[in-house]
């Protein structure tokens, strides 16, 4: 298999971004030290400098105060709708915790010198003019980089909620019986069970989420098999709701054919649909991050999922700049023959005497989402 097909799979080359470590307030720590350390050469005497900072501390939280009344303007419209009725529970939501009234009271005692115009200094009142400025004119916005942070680590993106979506109402679902589904299926196809490594749910995830119907028209060496037996559960209030996957044939360059369950990940349907949508004010390159955070997080789910372990392969990948009439196929095909090969290399180490199920469960390990590398040991 072409090592740019191993790389364009890869999830190191697709570029697929971890969470943020903090590095932005070890580098304001950092920052500190270094001021700290220019103060100290420079000379300045101790108290000067702390009357200074403590008056810019409170300037900075008085902002935050101020700002803070101005969120309970428009937050007392919506006290039923939005707290439940509850003030205590609106004025939380518009002002800061009680430290920073702390660090305002502190620094603010800073701006009432009693050297300067008889303790009167208007200096006060021109900080709550300049912070009443900034919020007038919309100058403290947060940056692309904040709101991204602060949307991943609270876990409020649209990846999340639609990679959590697809965990709870189907794949939690059926991977479980997943490989109950594949032994029936086998008693009518004795040829599956010579395949019997990758009896798992492959799951597809273009990032560009340009999502195929029909399989077999997306690439002419995927053949559609048979449908794996139904799993029908009562849920929502739908009685009797049906769950199956579909098993296809795949076909190598000497049209030796092997069996794969195979399905996209339908939430990335949604997330396409929503960047057509003007009324989503969902645009291509919110389109393509979400995507790759829908792919990060449900990774991380189904790697932390027990019962779904060893049961799944997901495959991501980016199509290539120029049309590949079998780029799919080929892209299954490495797989299969990837997890062919890690299969091969755990029965190589069990000691001798390991049961069957302590052999299962070391497959089912193993199978997390790995770099997928052609020359990895």
């Amino acid at each position: 298999m072409p090592q740019d097909l191993s790389t364009r799979s890869s999830p190191a080359a697709l570029l697929i971004p971890e969470p943020r470590a903090g590095r932005a307030r070890h580098a304001a720590c950092v920052l500190l030290a270094v001021c700290f350390v220019v103060l100290f050469l420079i000379g300045e005497p101790l108290m000067p400098i702390t009357y200074r900072a403590c008056t810019q501390l409170a300037a900075l939280q008085l902002g935050v105060l101020l700002k803070g009344c101005c969120c309970l303007a428009e937050e007392i419209f919506h006290l039923r709708s939005r707290h439940h009725g509850s003030l205590w529970q609106m004025l939380c939501a518009c002002f800061p915790p009680h430290w920073h009234l702390a660090l305002l009271l502190v620094g603010g005692s800073a701006y009432l010198d009693p050297q300067e115009d008889n303790g009167h200094s208007p200096r006060l009142a021109l900080a709550c003019l300049c912070q009443l400025l900034v919020l007038a004119l919309g100058l403290q916005k947060l940056s692309a980089v904040e709101v991204s942070e602060l949307t991943e680590s609270s876990k409020k993106n649209v990846a999340h909620g639609l990679a959590w979506s697809y965990y709870v109402g189907y794949l939690k679902i059926v991977l479980p019986r997943l490989k109950e589904c594949m032994e029936e299926i086998s008693r009518v196809n004795p040829m599956l069970r010579a395949h019997h490594d990758t009896w798992k749910l492959h799951i597809l995830v273009p990032l560009n989420c340009d999502i195929w119907d029909d399989l077999e028209k997306a690439d002419s060496n995927i053949q559609y098999l048979a449908d794996l037996p139904e799993t029908t559960l009562t849920r929502a209030g739908i009685k009797r709701r049906v769950y199956r996957q579909s098993l296809y044939m795949i076909r190598d360059k000497d049209n030796k054919p092997r069996p794969c369950v195979l399905e996209f990940a339908s939430p990335l349907q949604t997330l396409y649909a929503m960047a057509q949508d003007e009324c989503a004010a969902f645009g291509r390159e919110q389109r393509l991050e979400q995507a790759r955070l829908f792919y990060r997080t449900l990774r991380d789910i189904l790697g932390s999922s027990r019962e779904c372990a060893g049961t799944y392969r997901l495959i991501a990948y980016e199509e290539p700049a120029e049309a590949e009439s079998h780029f799919l196929s080929r892209l299954i095909l490495w797989h299969l023959q990837q997890q062919q090969s890690e299969e091969y290399m755990v029965q190589e180490e069990l000691p001798l005497g390991t049961s069957s199920m302590e052999l299962s469960l070391q497959v089912s390990s193993s199978d997390l989402p790995q770099p997928l590398r052609s020359d990895r040991p």
